[in-house]
């Protein structure tokens, strides 16, 4: 990845990929150790977004929270996360990123606490939105103080397997915790749980971990956090409402275009400012702006996909929560292999656009597999190979996408430029949710009024035909942006594959023996 050591120049990496190193002083003896914790909050922050899915349907008939609003259950963690992210970055450079992780993951916990403890629809929400907020602030600091941590280039694809095999598999792991939660403990426990996990990590941060002092000769961009972060905002918020009031409705419209504009504010702003919050030399870079796309469409297509099968298998098939949450479990396990043991085994061999694109067609290749789906399909036939096929082929492209969209940073700005990829993944996955979404409703919609019936015996059939058939068509939606992925990061990711000898040949194979 880019790990510019801390102590000192480590290694200094040039835009191809061609690294010249210079002495090195002793590594961290317990760096492993700081991986764990590290891995620990970046779990904790990603499978939030999915592990409150499967519980929805016991929080809503207990705090009476009605249809129209149980979206923000999910909603209102996505906004503040994806709208805050570049300040959280911004803020881990300034104040320091081991303090800064701190502070997150002491935040996260106190409002999961807060939101489990939640007594009407109005806790829950104000309380997810500050998880958001301390999740803004902790997923940079942890991504960046991987990248200062891990600077050998043999032990980078190792600890950058693991990460990414997190990154990819955290949301189906939140699925399968909420299904196991759900249905032995209670709702209220997808929440409870973070604070274990916080303490721990937090415990190990104090202990193992190690970072330089802030940047404070460097101020807070004022301007660029109200445009940036407004219109990231905005833009959420938009897609977000844009599944219950439809994309030609008057508030929809202008918090899109207002988020576009503030958008177009803020990248103006950043070529003026004395002290930027997203330089813009960390997207001019073709490899970086290329990944941080990639990322992004990925994401649509694969939070999208989350929504559909736990629908899909709990009222299509009848599904109890836990066996929704083991059904992805395969695709878990495939992620995980995809990271550590392929790409963590070829990253220092090949360029990164050649797991990037074959990762993305795989992933393709899985959701089209999917739209074959039908009132009558069986899990082991028809789903389970496709979640095979498709966590392959995130676990090929995650990896490789982190690691080149922080390759070469300096420190100062590790901060936001790990805030940028988990912008990216977290926007992504917030627009995929709620544009596949209305594809699927609108599709539905439409099938079932074009199939009219008098019989009241066939309307509960037509009707669940309806539904497979609005998740099919937004499937094949989907099937088009990973297509769309695997070619920017084809013509976009140029960066060559790193020189290396015999002995970064074994360090990089023994690297991958991950699990």
């Amino acid at each position: 990845m880019r790990g510019l050591p801390f102590h000192g120049v480590l290694s200094l990496v040039s835009a191809n990929g061609t690294a010249a190193t210079a002495p090195q002083p002793p590594q961290d003896k317990h760096r492993w150790w700081a991986l764990v914790v590290i891995a620990l909050a970046q779990l904790m922050v990603v499978l939030d977004a999915t592990i409150v899915n499967i519980a929805l349907p016991s929080a809503q008939r207990e705090l009476g929270i009605s249809d129209g609003n149980r979206q923000w259950v999910i909603t209102a963690y996505t906004l503040a996360f994806g709208g805050l992210l570049l300040l959280g970055g911004r803020i881990a450079d300034y104040v320091g990123r081991k303090r800064t992780f701190i502070i997150g993951l002491i935040g996260f916990a106190a409002a999961s606490g807060l939101g489990g403890a939640a007594a009407n629809a109005g806790m829950l929400f104000g309380a997810r939105a500050l998880q958001g907020v301390f999740a803004a602030v902790l997923a940079p600091s942890a991504l960046s103080l991987l990248t200062t941590t891990f600077t050998d280039p043999r032990e980078r694809s190792k600890a950058f397997g693991i990460y990414g095999a997190i990154a990819g598999g955290g949301a189906a792991i939140g699925l399968i915790m909420g299904g196991v939660l759900t249905e032995y403990l209670d709702w209220r426990w997808c929440l409870y749980v973070n604070i274990p996990i916080a303490a721990l990590a937090a415990l190990g941060a104090l202990a193992l971990l190690h970072d330089r002092p802030g940047h404070r000769e460097a101020r807070l961009d004022v301007p660029g956090v109200l445009l940036g972060c407004g219109g990231l905002v905005a833009i959420v918020y938009g897609f977000s409402e844009a599944e219950p009031r439809g994309w030609s409705d008057g508030l929809v419209l202008a918090l899109l275009c207002g988020g576009v504009l503030l958008l177009l504010c803020f990248v103006r702003w950043q070529t003026r400012a004395p002290h930027p919050l997203l330089p813009l030399h960390i997207i001019r870079d073709r490899n970086r702006a290329g990944s941080f796309l990639t990322m992004g469409l990925a994401t649509i297509g694969l939070f999208g996909l989350f929504l559909f099968m736990t629908f899909y298998l709990q009222t299509i098939l009848e599904y109890s929560p836990l066996k929704t949450g083991l059904a992805f479990l395969p695709m878990t396990a495939t992620i995980i292999i995809g990271s550590t043991q392929i790409s963590a085994r070829l990253l220092h061999r090949v360029p990164p656009r050649m797991l990037m694109v074959p990762g993305m067609l795989l992933a393709a290749t899985g959701l089209g597999l999917l739209t074959q789906l039908t009132v009558d399909s069986g899990y082991p036939s028809h789903i389970l190979p496709a979640l095979l096929i498709l966590g392959l082929g995130m676990g090929l492209t995650f990896m490789p996408v982190m690691s080149t969209a922080t390759q070469g940073v300096a420190p100062r700005d590790s901060g936001v430029t790990s805030a940028t990829v988990n912008t990216a993944q977290q926007v992504g996955g917030s627009i995929g949710t709620a544009l596949l979404n209305t594809i699927a409703t609108t599709s539905a919609t439409h099938w079932i009024t074009s199939h009219p019936t008098r019989d009241p015996a066939q309307r509960s059939g037509i009707a669940r035909e309806g539904i497979v058939h609005g998740y099919t068509v937004a499937i094949w939606w989907a099937v088009g942006v990973m297509l769309l992925a695997g070619l920017i990061a084809g013509t976009m990711v140029t960066m060559r594959a790193p020189k290396h000898d015999g002995r970064d040949s074994e360090g990089a194979d023994q690297a991958a023996g991950v699990f």
